[in-house]
Parts: structure tokens; C-alpha cells; sequence
């Protein structure tokens, strides 16, 4: 049995639209997962290690202003295209559109004010919580109005992420969500010890401002093949790497398919990753700073948390040979992620 509570979370300030915030905790035997109205943000996710102990495992903030200031997309709803679309532009039907370069020289995540920083509609259901919205036709840019449904629901130590959206026009549309996680418990110092798996057998290598260079490389013997677990600090030490940016291609079925693993040993905490979507975008916290303060007083310093963000390649919009980006009038965006968490 999933139970799950509502409590209003804060207020808005003015500046940012004003409105209640509300929270809804979702809660398992094994799993507790808070989600809030602004963003549809995860604030919370709580999973048991092999200890039997709970442990929050996403970065975020006690308090809604941590998520009004800017902040990096914690635990938030991306929309209405996730990642970068290169020089904010694309083409679409003869006629060319700008969008905000709030990533310059790339716009990032939907814009200025993306689908993270606005207002959803919460209705409960018996095992989860929908959010639905409905985004202007021109908002940040884009053409035609979009309706949007997000679905979280909790099965045991499953959590599922739907995504449904219809626009009245053509559209690109790619929806993700951006939790931050690690696995030894949020405020920890790094994800070094953390071992990770991607079952792709290609990526997409980027230019110097992330932007995918059109290539769809194979991970073989590079050091984005990640088809068997690697230990991250370990990994990234061998290889000189930075850390993880890219996009890794997945299989292009509308079927549930997994795609990634990530495991902590000494906790013994494990989250498996399945996804209807062509892409998964791994991301090691390499622009984490530690400047902002999360939860309990944490600090979040670079390499203390990663992401694995299943979506539609970056700037498809632009690149025909990339999976389809673009959502027609009377067809349905509908797409589903699993986050599958056990202790072993």
C-alpha cells in the first residue's frame, strides 16, 4: 500500500507569481518520496539501506525559497525541452524560431522560465500524485499550447514517472526530471565509491559548449563504455575525465527497457533505472560549487551527486538523423521512467 499526505510547503513570493506551495509526501514500506507543487520537485527521496535505515538521497533544500533563488534544476520537472538546444534556435516548418539564451550560447531546459519554476495542478490519486499545466502557446518561445500531465506513483520500491503532453501546434517537447542523487545520503562528499552502469552501446560526443556534434559514436574502448559497472572515482581518474555530460543512446523502443544501474557498496543501496525514452543523459555534478547551503546545512561540492536524466537526445530540433523531437496536433507525448530502489 502506497499512503500518501498533502501540507502546504510555503508561499510564493510575489515576484515569482505568487500562490501556495503544496507538498505531498508518498510513502511505501521501503521507499518516501516528497514532491511539491512548484516544478513538480522531488524535495525528499528516502530509501533503506541493507542496515534497514532511511536515508534521504537527493539533493534539494529544507525551504521553498532554496528552490524560488536560483538553484541547479534540484529534483525539478524539465520542460518543455530538456538539455540544450544549440544558439537557442530552430527551424520548424518553414519558419525559424529564437528561444532565450539562458545558457549562453545555447538555450537550456525550456528558457528563463522553464516548467521548473512554475505552479503545477496537484490532483491525489490512490498510489502517487498527477500534476497537469497548461503552457502558453509562445511560452519561452516555443509555438502552440501545450497541455502536460506528470505522474508520480509509488509501488513498493518503484517509482514510476509518467509524462503525457498535447499541443494545439508542432512543438518540440522532451520532458525529464532532474533529481540529484547519492546514494551514501544527500550531504555526502562525493559519488567516487559509487559504481555505475549504462547499457548503451553508443553516445554523443559534444562540442565546447555541450552541444552534440551530430556523431553517434560507440562507447567501445573509450571511456564511455559504462555496459559493466565502473567505480566513478576510479574510472574518471583512468581516464582523465572531468566527469559526465553526454548523452548515452538507448534502445529506440516505446517498450519499458532498462538502461542503468548505480550502486553503493557500503550502504549497500542500489537504484536501477527503465525508460520508454531513446536517451539517457549522465551527469556527474561538474558545475556544483558547493556555495549553496541544501538540506540540514549541507554543502554540495563539485562531484557530490549525479544525475541520470532519461530524455530525448540533446538538440534533436536540429539534427534529422537524432529521434524524432517534434509533437504534432493530435498526437500524444507519453512517456515513462522507473526508478527501482533495493538494498542488497
Amino acid at each position: 500500500m502506497t499512503e500518501v499526505t498533502r501540507e502546504v510547503f510555503g508561499h510564493l513570493p510575489q515576484k515569482a507569481g505568487g500562490g501556495a506551495v503544496e507538498k505531498f509526501l508518498l510513502k511505501s514500506d521501503s521507499v518516501k518520496v516528497e514532491i511539491i507543487s512548484l516544478g513538480c520537485i522531488i524535495t525528499a527521496l528516502e530509501t533503506k539501506g541493507r542496515d534497514g535505515k532511511l536515508s534521504d538521497i537527493v539533493l534539494g533544500f529544507d525551504r521553498l525559497e532554496g528552490y524560488v533563488n536560483k538553484h541547479p534544476y534540484f529534483g525539478a520537472t524539465i520542460g518543455r525541452v530538456a538539455n540544450r538546444i544549440a544558439n537557442g534556435k530552430f527551424t520548424m516548418e518553414g519558419k525559424e524560431y529564437q528561444l532565450a539564451l539562458n545558457n549562453p550560447p545555447n538555450s537550456l531546459h525550456g528558457g528563463n522560465k522553464g516548467f521548473d519554476k512554475v505552479l503545477w495542478t496537484p490532483e491525489v490519486l490512490i498510489n502517487g500524485i498527477r500534476f497537469s499545466r497548461t503552457s502558453p502557446d509562445g511560452e519561452e518561445g516555443y509555438p502552440g499550447e501545450l497541455k502536460v500531465w506528470v505522474t508520480y506513483t509509488l509501488d513498493g520500491g518503484e517509482l514510476a514517472i509518467n509524462y503525457r503532453a498535447q499541443s494545439s501546434s508542432t512543438t518540440p517537447v522532451s520532458l525529464t526530471n532532474h533529481a540529484y542523487f547519492n546514494l551514501a545520503g544527500q550531504g555526502s562528499h562525493d559519488i567516487y565509491n559509487h559504481m555505475v552502469s549504462i547499457e548503451a552501446d553508443s553516445y554523443l560526443p559534444v562540442n565546447d559548449t555541450l552541444i552534440p556534434t551530430g556523431e553517434v559514436a560507440a562507447v567501445q574502448d573509450t571511456a564511455f563504455d559504462l555496459r559493466k559497472p565502473v567505480e566513478l572515482g576510479r574510472h574518471m581518474q583512468k581516464f582523465q575525465l572531468p566527469g559526465f555530460d553526454h548523452n548515452f543512446c538507448l534502445e529506440q523502443s516505446e517498450a519499458r527497457h532498462y538502461c542503468a544501474r548505480a550502486h553503493h557498496p557500503p550502504s549497500g543501496r542500489t537504484m536501477e533505472v527503465c525508460t520508454t525514452q531513446p536517451g539517457i543523459q549522465f551527469y556527474t555534478g561538474n558545475f556544483l560549487d558547493g556555495l549553496l547551503e541544501g538540506k540540514g546545512g549541507s554543502v554540495y561540492p563539485k562531484h557530490s551527486a549525479f544525475c541520470l536524466e532519461t530524455q530525448n537526445w540533446p538538440d534533436a530540433v536540429n539534427k534529422p538523423h537524432f529521434p524524432n523531437a517534434l509533437l504534432r496536433p493530435g498526437e500524444e507525448y507519453n512517456h515513462t521512467t522507473w526508478l527501482t530502489f533495493t538494498a542488497a
